[in-house]
């Protein structure tokens, strides 16, 4: 997967694409506790739920459509890697507990 996200006075935007195609990321962030939720909506096809924690290695949490939930994890890619050796997404059965580590209230756009 290739992610481009914008962190902005409380609120997250991006693209990218994926396996399933081209999507748009909306949501919101809290500088207090960490929490973030956002919903990707593929092009011309369904959207998914995301619910999750910033943490110093990156963002862990949930993902769901309809009924049927997993994990995720997502993480900046380092400057100046080759995005062909670099997986950013890793795929878990359960989102591991994190600490209290807020999220800036803007950040440049990363690439996860």
């Amino acid at each position: 997967m290739d992610l481009i996200l914008e962190f902005n006075d409380g609120k997250m935007m991006g693209e990218g694409a994926d396996g399933i195609g081209q999507f748009v990321i909306s949501g919101q962030y809290s500088t207090v506790n960490g929490e973030c939720s956002w919903v990707k909506q593929y092009v011309r096809r369904h959207s998914v739920d995301y619910r999750g924690f910033r943490e110093a290695k990156g963002i862990w949490g949930t993902w769901s459509i309809g009924h049927w939930k997993g994990g995720f994890h997502i993480w900046p890619l380092g400057e100046g890697e080759p995005l062909k050796e670099i997986q950013g997404v890793e795929e878990v059965s359960e989102p591991a507990s994190v600490g209290n580590h807020p999220l800036p209230a803007t950040s440049p756009r990363l690439r996860y």
